[in-house]
């Protein structure tokens, strides 16, 4: 009985402090699953059919928050995708630590997403983001770099630090800090001049104290049931050492970009515009946007990345979009152009595209979509080809 008591006891004494720390504390369990049947067909080639996720939709991870008192709150977020067409076990996606106040606004540190991609415009205007259909990269209508300062699917950013503000009076902005200084951030594999895309710029930043760097902002209001927003950014990326040495760059990269939303009722338009000097990060793509092999997502000759720019080249993106709802069904068409400028060693590209599709909700968190998208390119060889795409999926989230 004795023995029993003690046990009691030191379990007991073990339990409080584990009790404690979690008041004031909410661990959130979150995730989506996504698959879908997608056909590229890219002329003079055979169609490539898939089914899976290999567009970064499907993850699963943990979001905690810690309320420390007078308004300040911790947080911690960890993030990990997969595809539902293989075994493999996930890739890494968001993982950060961050202060919080409803005051002044909010403060990441760790590997985050850039604001292009989740605050102004980017993936927060496509609502086929994060699918076959997706207008960045292979839908050459938004930038998908695959260093991390785009809006690609899976573009993320190492060794950074993010500040959200608040939203005052309709304005709120969002800036983005990667530190220099960091050898170990220099990209391993650097895009060749001739245009392959089988070596990139896997990371930002790099030698001799380079610090990256975008600010974005935007503006919301409602007219007499009108929702109305604007915004724009600026992302800059430092050339590294290695860059400078190995291929002869000088200028670092510049990106503006610029857009508009509007709805009323049913109806929501949306578009943005992108200019983009000397690329660097923008010369590239993430594999999930430039649709290489279907069946592995790996880049290959196959392969394209339409939004890409000739690298260390200047050029500019355009997008536009509308959505009619009918019901638990939204109706979507969408489009726009890339032009990438000639280069010293490569000729100028253009590509226009087109989508058509809808999403259909069966539920608040599961939905069917669907659609078609058309990717014609005025300079066509064994990468950039004309292309049709076919898909048919389902998404769940949690």
């Amino acid at each position: 009985m004795n023995k029993k008591i003690i046990s009691l006891a030191v379990v007991s004494v073990l339990a409080t402090p584990m009790a404690a720390s979690a008041q004031g504390t909410n661990v959130t369990l979150f995730g989506s699953v996504q698959a879908e049947y997608a056909t590229v067909n890219k002329d003079g080639q055979s169609s490539q059919a898939h089914i899976g996720d290999d567009t970064g939709k499907s993850r699963w991870g943990m979001h905690v928050t810690e309320n420390l008192g007078g308004g300040l709150k911790a947080k911690a977020h960890v993030e990990y995708g997969f595809s539902t067409g293989s075994g493999a076990l996930g890739i890494a996606r968001e993982r950060w630590v961050a202060l919080a106040n409803d005051g002044w606004g909010e403060v990441k540190f760790g590997r985050v997403q850039s604001p292009f991609k989740d605050f102004a415009g980017g993936m927060t205007i496509d609502p086929f983001a994060y699918t076959t259909l997706q207008a960045s990269g292979s839908g050459g209508t938004m930038t998908a770099s695959a260093n991390g300062l785009g809006s690609g699917a899976n573009g993320f950013v190492n060794s950074a630090a993010r500040y959200d503000s608040p939203k005052v009076e309709g304005f709120s902005f969002s800036g983005l800090l990667m530190p220099g200084d960091s050898n170990r951030l220099d990209p391993a594999n650097i895009i060749a001049p001739s245009g392959s895309f089988s070596g990139s710029n896997s990371n930002s930043g790099g030698e001799d104290g380079e610090w990256d760097f975008q600010v974005a902002g935007k503006y919301e209001a409602q007219v007499q049931g009108h929702n109305l927003g604007v915004f724009g950014g600026y992302s800059r990326d430092n050339i590294s050492t290695r860059q400078r040495t190995n291929l002869g760059l000088t200028n670092n990269e510049h990106v503006w970009r610029g857009g508009a939303m509007w709805s009323f009722q049913n109806f929501k338009l949306n578009g943005q515009y992108e200019n983009i000097n000397n690329a660097v990060g923008a010369a590239t793509c993430t594999n999930a946007a430039m649709l290489g092999n279907p069946a592995t997502g790996a880049p290959d000759t196959r392969g394209q990345c339409n939004s890409a720019m000739n690298f260390g080249g200047d050029g500019n993106i355009w997008f536009a979009g509308g959505q009619y709802d009918l019901g638990n069904t939204s109706l979507i068409a969408q489009g726009g152009m890339t032009h990438a400028h000639a280069t010293a060693v490569q000729a100028s590209r253009q590509v226009s595209s087109f989508t058509v599709g809808a999403i259909h909700n069966l539920s608040k968190r599961s939905s069917l979509f669907g659609g078609y998208q058309r990717a014609m390119i005025d300079d066509k060889n064994a990468i950039f080809r004309d292309s049709n795409t076919y898909t048919v999926g389902m998404r769940h989230n949690f």
